[in-house]
């Protein structure tokens, strides 16, 4: 099986997924933007070809793969880094391949096209709307009633989002959304916030994974000295819980998705409630695919490559621990001091700390409102909620890292 893969090397996870392919049999053709000497190593060794292109011009990206590809069958296309998704449906197209089209792919990238998608087959999402100018903005709020969440149609993660009060505090945001194109405002759902995360094949789950964010991503990008956790759970089948698996296998059936991973995210307000709130083609990020396979103990790069290219999953589905990471952020600018508290976490639970990934004294800090993993991740399992809440509380509130 000849696969296309785009951006094989670029974000951190995709050299996994793309060694991921080869390993399940496939030929790996890559496709994107970096020189091919600057290829991480494990993406590179798993390439078979690599085609060089500038990803700015989806047009001339489209001719340059076949012209490069002329001849060789293609099976597969496939990207797992959000801005690419049109473009492999693109090229797809081109190359009468299986999986979504430029149709299907739109609401996947358009949150106000998903929001209509999911209205249609009675999925309750927030109240919602358009805005492409200032005054459209304005007015959406007042028609939804604040406080409303504006955020961009076509962006990822919590990048560009605002909770928004009143008249007077949109105001003072709309400068800050003034360089994104298109807006949406959405109503603002009070509850707590979960993933809804899938490995699917043949317009099935295979398997499905839900993660608690602590605190909700909002209220974490929003504050440096939290540092934000989340939970894989072990237990996907409390009461609470019920209400969003259901919603999650609907939102999959209503957006019509054929293989790979999807992520999701979702609020479970106080009265029990689902609500949809927005969800991806692409796996988690934030290195929870890392959090998914401590959970289970398995490895969902290569059972995502089973997916798409052999229709199945292999791997034998467990679910023995919950998994927590927990994203340190330093105290200070500059570059790592010292680290301080770890030495009595690892002599009091050491052997549940399944990751532990810091700053070493002497790196720069990162960027904290760009890096969702911050300036390191500690991820620990075990087998009980509560415990493994404990000690991820501990390791928010003991481990600091100092920066100067």
């Amino acid at each position: 099986m000849n696969v296309l893969m785009l951006s094989p090397g670029y974000p951190a996870e995709m050299p996994f997924f793309t060694r991921a392919l080869a390993a399940v049999g496939a030929r790996v053709i890559g496709v994107g933007d970096q020189h091919r000497s600057n290829i991480p190593n494990d993406a590179k060794a798993a390439l078979s070809d690599y085609v060089e292109v500038n990803f700015s011009n989806a047009d001339d990206v489209v001719a340059r793969v076949r012209e490069a590809l002329r001849g060789q069958q293609i099976d597969r296309v496939e990207s797992l880094w959000e801005p690419l998704m049109l473009l492999a449906a693109r090229l797809r197209e081109s190359f009468e391949v299986p999986g979504m089209t430029v149709e299907q792919t739109v609401p996947f990238r358009d949150k106000e096209a998903m929001k209509q998608v999911l209205d249609r087959h009675g999925i309750r999402t927030p109240r919602h709307a358009r805005a492409t100018t200032a005054n459209a903005v304005r007015e959406a709020a007042e028609r939804i009633g604040y406080p409303v969440i504006v955020k961009p149609i076509a962006g990822a993660g919590s990048a560009d989002t605002y909770r928004v009060e009143s008249r007077d505090d949109l105001e003072k945001t709309l400068p800050a959304i003034r360089h994104i194109p298109e807006i949406s405002v959405e109503e603002f759902i009070d509850g707590e916030e979960f993933t809804f995360d899938t490995v699917c094949a043949n317009n099935r789950i295979l398997y499905h994974n839900i993660c608690w964010y602590r605190p909700r991503p909002l209220i974490a990008r929003q504050l440096e000295w939290i540092s934000p956790q989340a939970i894989a759970l072990k237990d996907l089948e409390v009461p609470y819980l019920r209400s969003g698996v259901q919603m999650g296998f609907d939102v999959i059936e209503a957006m019509g998705f054929e293989a790979g991973f999807t992520h999701m995210e979702w609020y479970l307000k106080d009265d029990g409630e689902a609500v949809f709130g927005e969800i991806g083609a692409r796996p988690p990020g934030a290195r929870t695919v890392d959090l998914m396979n401590y959970a289970t103990d398995m490895n969902f790069f290569v059972g995502w490559a089973e997916a798409v290219c052999l229709g199945r999953l292999s791997q034998p589905v467990t679910r023995p621990y919950n998994a927590v990471s927990i994203f340190k952020r330093a105290q200070g600018q500059g570059v790592i001091q010292r680290i301080e508290g770890l030495g009595p976490l690892l002599a009091d639970f050491g052997e549940h700390i399944a990751a532990l990934d810091l700053l070493q004294p002497g790196q720069p800090r990162r960027d904290w409102e760009q890096v969702l993993i911050s300036d390191g991740m500690v991820v620990i399992r075990h087998p009980d909620l509560a415990a493994t809440m404990e000690m991820a509380d501990r390791v928010g509130v003991e481990l600091q890292l100092y920066a100067g």
